[in-house]
């Protein structure tokens, strides 16, 4: 009965996943996700109790999952950011996901902001402990490393945020070939940034 339990869990948190991806927290519908993931709208209050909470929970996953599975290096920052947007490629719902969390949740406090909060701080102390901006005082270091963070994750993010105004502003007829074209050169500004952190130090 556990592994059943379990199992279903599972294939409620998949069909939610693709559901909240496609259609968001507003247009989602639970019926839809209970019947993709072959359980009763029931079982998914018990598990995760109602629309909105198996959202987060979705979300706080995905992110879970990229934080485990890539982070920046910051000894080989551009190498780390063309992994990292590999990691994006292959998993693109979870930059609808945010998109959806900023467009219908912008004015509520997700009950784990704080957990994202400490998550992104711990990766800004390791990119300003291991060498980001060494001569700046430790304040501007670690505002160096928060700059620096998020400016590449919005040089990853965007790609995958509007992938018909990446095709089209690049002129290409596929998207993946868009892509391939865009991560070299985001690889290539990562690089140009890392090289000259306390840039943003100055600012």
């Amino acid at each position: 009965m556990a592994y059943d339990a379990e199992h279903t869990r599972r294939r409620i948190f998949e069909a939610a996943a693709a559901e909240f991806a496609e259609h968001g927290l507003a247009g989602a519908r639970v019926d839809r996700i209970a019947t993709t993931a072959k359980a009763n709208k029931q079982a998914i209050y018990l598990y995760y109790g109602g629309k909105e909470k198996l959202f987060a929970a979705v979300l706080r996953a995905k992110l879970e999952e990229v934080r485990v599975s890539v982070s920046i290096d910051p000894d080989a920052v551009a190498e780390s950011v063309g992994q990292i947007f590999d990691w994006y490629r292959e998993h693109p719902e979870l930059i609808r996901l945010l998109l959806w969390e900023a467009l219908e949740m912008c004015d509520e406090v997700a009950e784990s902001e704080r957990e994202r909060r400490d998550g992104f701080r711990e990766k800004v102390r390791h990119l300003a402990g291991e060498g980001v901006a060494p001569h700046l005082p430790e304040r501007a270091r670690v505002r160096a490393a928060q700059d620096l963070l998020f400016t590449l994750m919005g040089l990853i993010a965007w790609n995958f945020a509007v992938p018909r105004m990446c095709r089209l502003v690049l002129d290409e007829e596929t998207d993946q070939a868009a892509l391939a074209r865009r991560r070299e050169t985001v690889i290539e500004v990562a690089r140009a940034l890392a090289a000259a952190p306390e840039v943003f130090g100055a600012i």
